[in-house]
């Protein structure tokens, strides 16, 4: 979802080769991900056009580079290396319990 939206930003759509590129995986796993998204009324798309997010895929995705963000700055105020805390984010932020998230925005509120 993120990177759909940044493609968006950055080019003005999204296309599945592109997704693939940036992912590094095949077209044939970005052309799966897309339908289940279009089955969640996540995106739209028609075979070999771009694709794009509906307002409830630009709501999640919007929700999810917060939440990465909030995972990713947390680690780096624990002080692990950028690099690894942007591995490690990209993980976390995918099974993050609610109740966490808020504890790690707190803790960042405190420090600011």
């Amino acid at each position: 979802m993120e990177l759909i939206d940044d493609l968006i930003a950055e080019k003005g759509e999204a296309r599945a080769v592109d997704l693939a590129r940036r992912l590094g995986v095949t077209q044939v796993t970005v052309t799966k991900t897309i339908e289940r998204l279009k089955r969640e009324d996540l995106v739209t798309s028609e075979p070999y056009r771009s694709i794009f997010l509906t307002k409830s895929g630009v709501r999640l995705a919007h929700e999810v580079r917060e939440r990465h963000k909030t995972v990713l700055e947390f680690l780096r105020e624990l002080g692990v290396p950028t690099k690894d805390a942007e591995l490690d984010a990209e993980g976390i932020e995918h099974h993050i319990s609610p109740a966490t998230l808020a504890a790690m925005r707190r803790h960042l509120r405190s420090k600011k």
